[in-house]
């Protein structure tokens, strides 16, 4: 894990049922990049013959890459080895990265708000750390506390190790970390790790369940509904 900014902020300890930070995904939650990954996945494969479609897109979304990998093996039958598959669609992943990274919808804002209220942010993401420091470069690492990569985990998502380190690196309870998140994968990390989710879906659906809210974008999320979700916790 890499730490990416020197600002100090206050973890609240307060009467032990506040908001004490929030855990953010990368890809598809912050930025809009899982257009960048599905074409490096859906051009590669065009040129080595196969043809993926949008039922392979789902089946995509949220990493890991092992997951990827494994899935595009089996779905296509292709015939390289996982190590050499993953070079591949890295390097076309960060060449279309040269062109700068787009933000989603209210998050620019988001990030604003919480280092406005001094509420510690941390990126949690299953891409690994050269992709993450890429993406920084427009993101913004003045905005964190810390990032979590996905090759700096034992485990990646979907099992919750990820939610955890961050969680144990602030100090903090999971059940008063706030995650946001867009993907499925990500989704099941941040419950399994006891955090209360924001889910914003960027291509497979996500439902409603209990601690978990889904809204439609990143512009419904203030201040106010992340201090109520870790409220109704307690």
């Amino acid at each position: 894990m890499t730490t990416i900014s020197t600002a100090t902020r206050t973890l609240d300890q307060g009467d032990g049922r506040g908001l004490q930070a929030v855990l953010l995904d990368m890809d598809g939650t912050l930025v809009d990049t899982e257009d960048f990954w599905w074409q490096a996945e859906a051009s590669l494969f065009a040129e080595l013959g196969y043809a993926l479609d949008e039922n392979d897109r789902v089946h995509l979304v949220g990493g890991p890459m092992s997951r990827v990998i494994d899935y595009l093996i089996g779905a296509t039958g292709v015939d390289l080895a996982p190590a050499d598959l993953t070079v591949l669609i890295n390097q076309r992943f960060v060449d279309l990265l040269a062109g700068g990274v787009p933000l989603m919808p209210g998050a620019e804002r988001l990030l604003n708000t919480l280092a406005a209220h001094g509420i510690p942010a941390a990126l949690v993401s299953a891409s690994h750390r050269h992709v993450i420091d890429i993406v920084l470069d427009s993101l913004g690492s003045r905005h964190f506390a810390f990032s979590v990569a996905g090759d700096e985990v034992p485990r990646t998502k979907p099992h919750p190790d990820p939610y955890l380190e961050a969680v144990r690196r602030l100090g903090a309870e999971p059940s008063r970390c706030v995650v946001v998140e867009d993907a499925p994968t990500g989704v099941r990390s941040a419950e399994a790790a006891g955090c209360p989710v924001i889910a914003v879906p960027s291509v497979a659906a996500i439902e409603p369940a209990p601690g978990r809210l889904v809204l439609s974008s990143l512009e419904q999320v203030d201040l106010e509904l992340l201090r109520s979700l870790v409220a109704s916790r307690v």
